[in-house]
């Protein structure tokens, strides 16, 4: 199923304040991505008001569902058309899904909003970089973007106190209608920049291949959340037949493509080395280091008796770590060839893993601020660096699909990594608690999974105590291993990549 049209195709002039376009832009980001931390600092506020705590997970699911099936849609619609366009629409469902979110009175509404906000924020984040690397020559470029990389930590620094601060002073519905304004700042910032010279194309529309990745993303990421928040298990008829689904989708998704003219997802682009790789890496860097420090603030709070607010915070070395080493690799990148910049840059993060994975009851705030430092120096190269070389290793054609086909592995693997390890803990912490058998009240042994959600409950005796914050450190040292192999394995992938130097000469026109 496919539409062929003549458009009028959109291509960048040399007219663009190029200011205005990356204010526009940068604004975009850091909201389409504060929206997510802001919203996690209120979920218990939005679960008291609105009620649904079995669809709890569906909230973040959702949102990274809708992103991730829509992401390389949307590139690929932008390669076609015009980025400008695009851009605007992706824009329009962000503020239209917030404005739905914000009115919600029960969560089915909440959850429709959730995913139209996903929706538009799958087109953001890979227009921008499009649209950045449209603006400048490679050896600005990889300056730029080393630049706009640390950016998507903005949020994890404003989050908390956004989210305490609206739900403290005014209430939770405002978390999405703040989206409003700032949403319309960003659009007439990149109007009022962007230029883009109209010249006739002739295009084709890959629906069918659209619809088939959307139903396939949908059936194979659903079924964590589902395993997660509904009481299935992995061995259930239902599960199993949707797993079953979803590999059928996959297989119908890569047939068609193979056969149209306008793939959504053109399969020519795997047999590019480093495509392939970083498609690899960040689905696993994704997978193990959101999936396994989506609960730490639950640690935080339980085993360092830490305040949400404090153990939201508590990451910000990483942070601090990885705006360091992103904006020295920006300015290596042109200069040193990018697999030894890889190679030895992941290995900051397999040291990291390694201590998270030996935590135990002495370790402090200070250490566990270390071991983020550290972890966080080898993440930086990925910020704007993996854009850069994908940019370099296709067609200029092919460049908005491939700089969203990347980053979709990314959202897949950290939507799995947060219901895998979310998954994991609980299952292993109420293991271990049911080990203790008669020493538990009687009240907390009926209820064990009430325990393991709820964290260590007050008035337990000294030596119960104890023995309950020991097993919440065993249990994560248990889903830090499973993190630190994940690392190594993405340590590995580094080696892949080709040994090049990004090119420093102006492109070609």
């Amino acid at each position: 199923m496919e539409n062929i049209s003549n458009v009028g195709e959109q291509v960048l002039n040399n007219k663009n304040n190029k200011i205005l376009v990356m204010t526009g832009l940068m604004i975009g980001i850091i909201f389409s991505e504060l929206d997510e931390t802001v919203v996690n600092t209120a979920m218990p506020t939005i679960i008291r008001d609105l009620g649904g705590l079995s669809m709890y997970g569906w909230v973040a699911g959702i949102y990274m569902l809708a992103l991730s099936a829509f992401m390389p849609i949307l590139g690929k619609l932008a390669d076609l058309f015009s980025r400008k366009k695009v851009y605007f629409a992706s824009m329009a469902f962000f503020i239209g899904g917030s404005i739905i979110c914000g009115l919600s009175h029960s969560m089915i509404m909440l959850l429709i909003g959730r995913g139209i906000q996903g929706l538009g924020a799958g087109g953001l984040m890979p227009l921008a970089m499009t649209i950045s690397s449209d603006l400048f020559p490679v050896e600005q470029r990889a300056k730029v973007q080393a630049f706009m990389g640390p950016v998507m930590f903005i949020p994890m620094l404003l989050g908390p106190l956004m989210g305490g601060f609206f739900v403290d002073q005014a209430s939770w519905h405002w978390i999405f209608f703040v989206n409003i304004p700032v949403g319309l700042i960003a659009v007439i910032f990149l109007a009022s920049g962007l230029k883009e010279t109209h010249e006739r194309k002739k295009v084709t529309i890959d629906w069918a291949g659209a619809i088939l990745l959307v139903a396939a993303i949908i059936s194979l990421l659903i079924t964590p959340v589902l395993v997660e928040n509904e009481g299935y298990t992995w061995s259930s008829p239902f599960i199993v037949s949707l797993l079953c689904v979803g590999v059928i989708l996959i297989g119908l998704f890569i047939w068609v493509e193979s056969k149209v003219i306008e793939p959504i997802v053109p399969l020519h682009l795997f047999k590019n080395r480093n495509i392939l790789v970083l498609s690899l890496l960040v689905f696993t860097v994704g997978c193990g280091l959101m999936g396994s420090f989506s609960s730490f603030p639950y640690f935080a709070q339980n085993v360092l008796g830490l305040t949400p607010t404090e153990s939201g915070y508590l990451t910000l070395p990483m942070m601090v770590g990885a705006v360091a080493t992103s904006i020295v690799s920006g300015f290596l990148l042109t200069k040193v060839r990018y697999r030894e910049l890889f190679v030895i840059s992941f290995i900051m993060p397999v040291i990291g893993f390694y201590l998270f994975s030996k935590l135990d009851i002495s370790t402090t705030t200070l250490q566990v601020i270390i071991f983020f430092f550290i972890t966080g120096l080898g993440l930086g190269v990925m910020f704007g660096g993996d854009n850069l070389i994908v940019q370099e290793s296709v067609e200029k054609e092919h460049k908005g699909i491939a700089l969203a086909t990347v980053p979709l592995f990314q959202s897949i693997g950290a939507t799995v990594g947060v219901s895998m390890f979310g998954t994991l803990l609980s299952s292993t912490l109420t293991s271990k608690l049911s080990s203790l058998g008669d020493e538990l009240p009687k009240s907390m042994a009926n209820n064990m999974n009430s325990l393991a959600a709820g964290g260590i409950p007050n008035g337990l005796t000294p030596e119960l105590f104890m023995k309950i914050k020991v097993l919440f450190i065993e249990s994560f040292q248990h889903i830090y291993t499973y993190a630190f192999v994940l690392t190594i394995i993405a340590f590995v992938l580094c080696f892949f990549l080709k040994k090049e130097v990004l090119s420093s000469k102006p492109e070609e026109e």
